[in-house]
């Protein structure tokens, strides 16, 4: 039987702290559209500690996703999620006021809904619109569907969700409300998200962790083989044009890499080593258009430091032109997320 692969509660900063690294082309511009906050017994990543990571680099703005964070605690069970589009709201709010420096945290928020409501989940998208007008911007319901004990617990739902008809009815009300879709899914089934995405032409999907290729449990040590799976199932998504990319996500223990069993954490070196051919395919396929780099902080914080992460998105890009740079730092999520310019 396959290990079971077992998480650290939070990141450790002593350990981050033995890479230390200044950043690189500190002016940047930055929009980090891929984050999280959450409080939780012994891991807490709220506002603080999000300015702290982020200060080193030029990060002007950000997108919230969701983590299943500040749900509430009573009331119909499909309008619980909504109290995390609240929550967010706040922190928004906050960081708008000026008083925690010039970025701005939180200008996107993407919540969740259950789509397998079907026509129902319409009440949760308006409660969720209602609870953040300026910022509420997309759905993500996670099809991140795997045997354990590959992530150790199975997502919810069928496993080709994406497929599911109910699903599908409940999607559906995502482009009547103008919102965008988040595809969180392991590489086993991009297939699912590109038949989604030739259904719905109308609805922009971002994809996720660059469809989450798995290099734990079975697929432990066959990064080869998954490389060439998931390179031709990219390749397919690629051509459908609503379809845009979010590069990076792929630190996290699923993947494979192990970053966080070493005594040393990875330098940006040793990262763009082990992730370049996924993000040159992936920029390749989508084109620098519909790419955006990402944090997915604080988990891939188990990893490496944020000021590492970027460093190393800073050197692939070397050989782009200006432009193209700016739209995969920058321009690509503003315009996806329809976001301010600031």
């Amino acid at each position: 039987m396959a290990r079971q692969v077992r998480v650290r509660a939070q990141p450790r900063q002593n350990w981050l702290d033995l890479t230390p690294e200044p950043a690189l082309e500190p002016a940047l511009p930055i929009i980090d559209p891929h984050h999280h906050l959450w409080d939780r017994p012994g891991n807490r990543y709220m506002l603080e500690e999000l300015l702290e990571d982020t200060g080193t680099h030029n990060v002007r703005q950000t997108v919230f996703v969701e983590c299943s964070s500040m749900y509430r605690a009573d009331g119909p069970e499909e309008l619980r999620v909504v109290g995390e589009t609240e929550f967010v709201q706040g922190v928004a709010a906050k960081s708008a006021s000026g008083q925690y420096g010039n970025s701005r945290m939180c200008t996107g928020i993407v919540s969740s809904a259950d789509l397998l409501l079907g026509d129902r989940v319409a009440s949760v998208l308006e409660a969720h619109q209602a609870a953040s007008p300026q910022r509420f911007r997309g759905i993500r319901h996670r099809a991140a569907w795997a045997e354990p004990p590959v992530v150790g617990r199975r997502t919810p739902g069928p496993e080709h969700l994406l497929l599911d008809s109910e699903f599908r009815r409940g999607y559906a009300h995502l482009r009547t409300h103008g919102l965008t879709f988040e595809g969180w899914l392991y590489h086993t089934h991009i297939a699912d998200l590109a038949d989604l995405a030739g259904t719905f032409p109308d609805t922009t999907i971002i994809l996720n962790h660059l469809g989450g290729p798995i290099g734990i449990g079975p697929y432990a040590g066959r990064q080869d083989e998954v490389f060439d799976v998931w390179r031709s199932a990219l390749t397919e998504l690629a051509k459908h044009e609503n379809v845009v990319a979010k590069v990076g996500g792929i630190q996290m223990v699923v993947n494979g890499y192990g970053w966080h069993e070493q005594e040393r954490p990875p330098s940006s070196d040793d990262l763009l080593e082990a992730n370049r051919r996924w993000y040159e395919h992936t920029i390749e396929a989508f084109g620098p258009g519909r790419c955006m780099f990402e944090s997915n902080f604080p988990v891939d914080k188990l990893s490496c430091s944020y000021v590492v992460l970027w460093n190393q998105f800073k050197k692939l890009t070397r050989g782009y032109s200006s432009d193209e740079r700016a739209a995969m730092f920058h321009d690509t999520a503003q315009r996806v997320y329809r976001l301010t310019q600031l």
